[in-house]
């Protein structure tokens, strides 16, 4: 029996492009990654300032507050997002028998895990301290996880809904359901404070990075016209 197998769709490849995308983030997050770690005084000004105006809204909307809570700690929560790229896996797996797709999802996964743990432990970025914290995280501040995580998984499923040439409208639906997420896990960080405003944005610019790298990768070294 002819083993299941997908041709990608003209539209899905596009190493170069990805390439293009990775080099041009590459710069602005190295450049905040050097910018946070020196604690450069402006940014950190900026940040401070930012992050004081968001807390005092916090506290003086209790109950938009608690929903932030409910929205960061369990649909977007890294571990969610994590169920969420295994499924991907599993549907890869049982469903298209795409087992070195499958195989790459979770590598990349894992690895943008990693990356984040370590530059958490490399910069070693405070948390904001609140005489009336709202909410508590704990670990080091920069780059966000959350944000990160569901950059990277939130890429990673719309790409893998192109290659396997979803429609239009369910394509559209996914992307912004995508776009809600990514920018409200990030927003919801910050305004329960325990974020700086530049973790966010490095955990979003280093997720976007993982994606581009890791499509590059992916259609470097599959099979020519499968994916396995």
């Amino acid at each position: 029996m002819h083993s299941p197998s997908v041709v990608a769709p003209p539209h899905a490849s596009g190493s170069g492009t990805a390439l293009r995308v990775a080099a041009a983030l590459a710069l602005p997050s190295v450049l905040l990654l050097v910018l946070v770690a020196v604690s450069w005084h402006p940014l950190m000004v900026l940040d401070g300032d930012i992050a004081r105006t968001t807390h005092r809204w916090a506290v003086d909307d209790p109950e938009l507050t608690q929903a932030f809570r409910v929205l960061t700690d369990w649909v977007w929560d890294p571990w969610t997002m994590r169920a969420l790229c295994t499924a991907a896996v599993l549907w890869l797996v049982l469903r298209h028998s795409a087992w070195w797709l499958a195989l790459w999802l979770a590598a990349t996964c894992l690895l943008s895990a990693l990356l984040q743990q370590g530059l958490k432990a490399a910069v070693g970025r405070e948390r904001p301290v609140w005489p009336d914290p709202v909410d508590s995280a704990h670990y080091a501040a920069y780059p966000s996880g959350h944000a990160m995580t569901a950059t990277v998984v939130c890429g990673l499923v719309l790409w893998l809904l192109r290659l396997y040439g979803a429609g239009r409208t369910l394509w559209r639906a996914a992307a912004a359901v995508a776009a809600v997420s990514v920018l409200g896990v990030g927003a919801t960080r910050i305004w329960l404070g325990v974020h700086w405003p530049t973790d966010v944005l490095g955990g979003w610019l280093l997720g976007a990075l993982v994606v581009a790298l890791a499509i590059a990768s992916y259609d470097r070294f599959r099979g020519p016209g499968e994916l396995r």
